[in-house]
């Protein structure tokens, strides 16, 4: 009987069928060659615009495609960082040049880190408050936090604007800090709680027995229990206010009042771009979030993991 079936599958073997190991190999295979083709397709358009922001501009409108730039050149690179400037006259002073570029990266710096500490402190206290405390509206407030993420960015441009002309803070930036802690809390808030649900309650209650205050447990005991989970948040809210670009454009006028994104827009024209100096200024944009994720990758990697764990 064992000879018979032997005889059996090698006979199948010859035919043409395939063993267990190969069909797992050619499924590796597959799947690698999957994850290559989409890798690459993802890293192109990157690619491409750190090819360009090296090309000179005659290179960038030839009609031969090349990712490798021919011609190497800083010259992009020079032209954002130095060759924007703005002449400002103030009463009573002679009138002088600042360069536009550093004044919107001070702007966007400014905007994201004040509302990425406003942020992570408002966040923080109200899924503490969401995941410890029992109180009548609790579930409706964790359902109108989860609606608001459902309706597109676009539809509170129009209620933000009359807010802050109402106020007085249009044109601000504090009214563009406010404008995005609004838009960033929801998910902080989300994020954060399930961190908090998955701190044992009696850590803090051991702290109070000792002689920590509530307060006081709650900044020394579950505030540094949630650190990646922070991490991510900070990161969130510092992205949302960097990157933003429509509220941004709404609410700020005049060269000295925009952020980075919206400045730049000064390389679109009504017939033509400069698509050598987009290229070299969204690269340069993008230098502080790169160093911020590599320098917090640890923290992301496991807040993120860990977020919707819970016990």
């Amino acid at each position: 009987m064992t000879t018979t079936t032997r005889s059996s599958a090698a006979a199948k073997s010859r035919a043409g069928g395939l063993s267990q190991t190969q069909k797992n190999l050619i499924a590796d295979i597959l799947t690698h060659a999957t994850l290559i083709i989409v890798s690459i397709i993802m890293v192109f358009p990157v690619l491409w615009v750190v090819s360009t922001s090296f090309k000179p501009q005659a290179e960038v409108e030839s009609s031969r495609i090349t990712l490798i730039p021919q011609t190497f050149t800083f010259e992009n690179y020079d032209h954002v960082l130095n060759g924007l400037t703005y002449t400002v006259q103030e009463r009573g002073a002679d009138p002088y040049e600042v360069n536009l570029f550093w004044t919107w990266g001070r702007n966007s710096l400014l905007i994201a880190l004040i509302t990425t500490t406003i942020g992570v402190l408002l966040a923080a206290s109200c899924a503490y408050a969401l995941s410890r405390f029992q109180f009548l509206g609790r579930r409706a407030v964790m359902i109108v936090f989860l609606i608001t993420q459902m309706f597109p960015g676009a539809i509170l441009v129009i209620p933000l604007y009359n807010i802050l002309n109402d106020i007085g803070l249009l044109n601000t930036w504090q009214g563009l800090v406010l404008s995005y802690c609004t838009v960033a809390l929801p998910f902080s808030v989300w994020m954060l709680k399930g961190f908090f649900d998955a701190i044992p309650y009696d850590l803090e209650e051991a702290a109070i027995v000792d002689g920590c205050s509530p307060v006081g447990a709650y900044w020394r005991i579950a505030l540094p229990l949630t650190l990646p989970g922070i991490a991510v948040v900070a990161f969130f809210n510092f992205m949302t206010a960097w990157n933003e670009f429509m509220l941004a454009l709404t609410f700020m006028t005049g060269e000295a009042n925009k952020t980075l994104p919206v400045g730049l827009r000064n390389f679109v024209f009504q017939f033509n771009t400069d698509w050598h100096y987009m290229a070299a200024g969204s690269v340069l944009v993008t230098i502080p979030v790169m160093i911020g994720f590599f320098y917090a990758q640890r923290y992301l990697v496991s807040g993120l993991t860990q977020g919707g764990v819970k016990g």
